[in-house]
């Protein structure tokens, strides 16, 4: 009996000191697990904005595709806002990466080329051209997107002539005489050889940080003619005054 006592005593120590070192294990697995997942989304934030911006670009395409031109205009507002941030995400958290990089261009192309582009688009022929020079000068602008000097852009970002082109397309109900002459405008700038500097808008002074925000609020809080001007007037600004407002040295 003593020994039967004594063997279940055993077993059952045998049996805790292993249901505690398996509890210990899963624990310290589930800890490592939790530190993956986070340096994980540390690490790609940045991507899932620039995707995000990329998925924008498609919807708008689609939308266009279906007729549904103001939908179409506001997704490539709202991408707008996730270009602006994407950078900003991937220098706070160390996590600049050439994926990013890539990612970056690919959903710029997507949203500010092609899906911009489709807003002039009309059964002319010389219309279609005009979509297909569009896409063209923004894919050149992308492709001489280092200028070699630091801090400033060589041509105009195509996220500004973008915004610009669908605030004036949603305030003169989609004029194509004004588009036009905008469209030629803005591909002018994007394949010009003058500098702009890097906005960082989200880097820099509190006041281009409240600019953003109230970006935010137009898009998703207010009617699209205030959000038209306000955004018309963001970008214009930029163009006129690039150096002494939008510098991120300012």
């Amino acid at each position: 009996m003593h020994c039967q006592m004594e063997l279940l005593c055993n077993c059952s120590c045998f049996f805790l000191v292993a249901f505690f070192q398996d509890a210990n294990k899963l624990l310290l697995n589930e800890q490592a697990n939790w530190v993956h997942l986070k340096e994980f989304a540390r690490k790609n934030a940045a991507n899932a904005l620039s995707v995000a911006n990329m998925v924008m670009g498609m919807a708008s395409i689609l939308c266009s595709l279906n007729g549904h031109h103001h939908a179409a205009c506001w997704l490539v507002l709202i991408g707008y806002l996730l270009d602006l941030a994407d950078g900003a995400v991937a220098r706070r958290l160390n996590a600049c990466s050439a994926l990013g990089a890539k990612l970056d261009d690919f959903a710029d192309f997507t949203t500010f080329g092609i899906a911009t582009s489709l807003i002039l688009r009309t059964p002319s022929l010389l219309d279609n051209i005009m979509c297909m020079l569009y896409v063209l000068s923004v894919f050149t602008r992308l492709c001489f997107f280092s200028s070699g000097v630091p801090f400033m852009y060589r041509g105009l970002p195509c996220i500004y002539s973008s915004a610009i082109l669908v605030c004036v397309s949603l305030l003169t109900g989609g004029n194509m005489t004004v588009l036009r002459i905008l469209a030629l405008a803005m591909i002018l700038f994007m394949v010009s050889q003058n500098f702009y500097p890097h906005d960082r808008v989200l880097e820099s002074q509190a006041w281009k940080k409240g600019v953003y925000i109230g970006g935010v609020v137009m898009v998703f809080c207010s009617s699209f003619p205030p959000a038209c001007v306000y955004y018309l007037l963001w970008s214009v600004s930029y163009i006129l005054f690039p150096t002494t407002l939008w510098s991120s040295k300012v």
